[in-house]
């Protein structure tokens, strides 16, 4: 056994977090581009051959909804800004190493949360 493997995850693990995380990206993607085009619908939705009470009514649930799909949409950039951060990790042969501990994530965490950067030890000591 090499030495470093106590240090980083081997290859064949990068190799398939790294498909796993472009496939999270490809479908985050799409996700982004079906909120955002959401929003841009509610902005072409007139109401304005409905009565006045019910277009306030809209008007009010229009605003929410804008301000709910561009939270959407922002959080949706920041999580595939992160999966985006991981590949390079992959590439810099660094992915699955806790920024605090420096110990290795577990598997199973990466894969629920592939872009993580913190070990459930580290997680827990910030609470």
């Amino acid at each position: 056994m090499a030495a470093d493997t106590n240090v980083r995850h081997s290859d064949k693990d990068l190799a398939y977090f790294k498909i796993l995380i472009q496939e999270k990206i490809e479908k985050a993607q799409h996700d982004l581009e079906l909120i955002k085009s959401a929003y841009m619908n509610d902005l072409n939705n007139g109401t304005d051959d409905t009565s006045p009470t019910f277009k306030a009514f809209e008007e009010g649930s229009a605003t929410m909804s804008k301000e709910a799909n561009s939270q959407l949409a922002i959080r949706q950039e920041k999580f595939i800004r992160d999966l985006k951060n991981a590949l390079i990790r992959i590439e810099n042969k660094t992915y699955g190493v806790c920024r605090v501990t420096g110990k290795l994530i577990n598997k199973k965490r990466l894969e629920l949360v592939p872009h993580a950067t913190l070990s459930i030890e580290a997680k827990n000591m910030q609470k």
